[in-house]
């Protein structure tokens, strides 16, 4: 029987680049170290993640409103939140071979690339992006690139709550781009120069902060249970006081078990009214809430759900990448990535048989009508085997095969890419069964 090998993430990289999922950005021209393209897998798995989540942050919650607030705003907001004085991180340079580390990346005091102890005195840097607005490069025009998008919620607190007429407890989310000048940034996707957030700000009562930060660690959790996560995988991490960012009264973080190790995936974190009071002091503008009832006024306290896009893909395919003895033949190894179907990049792959007989023909009709409801991938390259092979590398959950039989009865055989079981259905019956499969698949497994 094949040996199975230990998951790495040089295995998982070989995979996305293999199949589409992620590519280096700039490739052709050397890349640009920690940016990544998404290939046509990566973005349709992206886009799954986003809708999910939106899905249950959004248009399940009738308390929550989504936003899709500006990159560049004004470098104000930034001297407000803390991020000119606060975000920054220290920085060490190894004197022998000169490269540059995170002071918490380093083991021992020690080089990680040569081993040197002779490293640089400390300096802090700031992870912001800086440029200019307008055709001056002057002091007066600095702006930066976002990073992180919570700041674009908070200074449309307001704005959101009166227009659609919320009031105490709401929320805001927002998924956008970010972008931190990383010192070391690595592990693939895990830690980007440009990322994407998935942000949701919850505005409360100061008396029901603990409630309600237990309230949405409940929901987060179930959240990443609910995309087929194994719950063994997750752990809770909470922050001491010397992790706490300035504007945190507590904060926990959902991690994973990644292949380098247990890290993080989301954070959710009380700010407390820190956020809303700086902006008010820095803006001169009244951003209290007035009780419509009581007529008291407070500044809200916010409950924050802050998770990337990237490190939950990464996660996902991480969890999903399972190398078996394939059944018929022990000694040959199959790749199957056994992700949820509703995260799947391509729900379906549709292949003749052979390429004659009027095979082709059929499958592509098949294909075209299926499309209206699922993301499809026809094929005809190659023998069956292959291309079965192809799509479980992709997690793509059935195939439909039309082959000799078709043509009598118009049957084909769509597999399962867990089981590899083949049924028979007519071709009219192929959308039914493979929503009613994706029903009992997510009622099966509880999520």
């Amino acid at each position: 029987m094949a040996e199975v090998k230990k998951v790495t993430l040089n295995t998982i990289v070989s995979l996305c680049k293999r199949r589409g999922f992620v590519f280096q950005s700039s490739e052709i021209y050397g890349g640009i170290n920690s940016c990544w393209d998404m290939g046509p897998l990566g973005a349709e798995l992206k886009r799954n993640l986003k809708d999910w989540w939106w899905f249950n942050m959004v248009k399940l919650r009738p308390e929550i409103e989504g936003l899709d607030s500006a990159i560049l705003m004004s470098s104000r907001i930034w001297e407000a939140s803390g991020h000119v004085e606060c975000f920054q991180d220290p920085l060490v340079e190894c004197l022998s071979c000169h490269r540059r580390f995170r002071v918490d990346d380093l083991a021992n005091d020690k080089c990680p690339v040569c081993g040197n102890t002779e490293l640089s005195e400390p300096r802090f840097f700031n992870l912001m992006f800086k440029t200019f607005i307008g055709p001056v490069e002057n002091n007066e025009n600095v702006i930066y690139l976002r990073p992180e998008t919570a700041q674009g919620i908070y200074v449309n607190y307001q704005n959101v709550m009166v227009t659609m007429r919320q009031k105490i407890p709401f929320g805001i989310a927002q998924i956008g781009k970010a972008f931190r000048n990383e010192i070391s940034p690595g592990n693939f996707i895990f830690r980007s120069r440009e990322f994407e957030q998935m942000e949701m700000q919850y505005f409360i009562r100061p008396e029901n902060a603990d409630k309600w930060f237990e309230y949405w660690r409940e929901q987060r959790w179930n959240w990443y249970k609910s995309i087929g996560i194994d719950e063994n995988k997750l752990h809770w991490h909470k922050h001491s006081e010397d992790e706490l960012a300035h504007y945190a009264k507590i904060a926990f973080d959902i991690e994973f078990d990644f292949p380098f190790g247990q890290k993080e995936l989301e954070g959710i974190h009380n700010r407390g009214d820190y956020d809303l009071s700086r902006h008010i002091e820095f803006s001169g503008k009244n951003l209290e809430y007035t009780d419509r009832i009581t007529n008291e006024k407070f500044i809200p306290y916010i409950i924050e759900t802050s998770a990337g896009v990237d490190r939950p893909m990464l996660a996902v395919i991480c969890d999903a990448y399972f190398e078996e003895p394939e059944i018929a033949n022990p000694d040959k190894i199959r790749t199957v990535l056994k992700m949820h179907p509703r995260l799947s990049p391509i729900k379906v792959g549709v292949f003749p048989l052979v390429k004659k007989e009027g095979m082709p023909e059929i499958a592509k009709e098949i294909a075209q009508d299926l499309r209206k409801e699922f993301m499809v991938f026809y094929d005809e390259k190659d023998s069956i085997g292959r291309r079965y092979r192809r799509q479980d590398e992709a997690g793509t959950p059935f195939c439909v095969t039309v082959d000799g039989q078709t043509l009598k009865d118009r049957t084909v055989t769509i597999r399962e890419r867990d089981t590899m079981v083949q049924v028979r259905v007519k071709i009219e019956e192929i959308s039914g069964m493979i929503s009613k499969y994706i029903e009992s698949w997510i009622r099966d497994k509880g999520i």
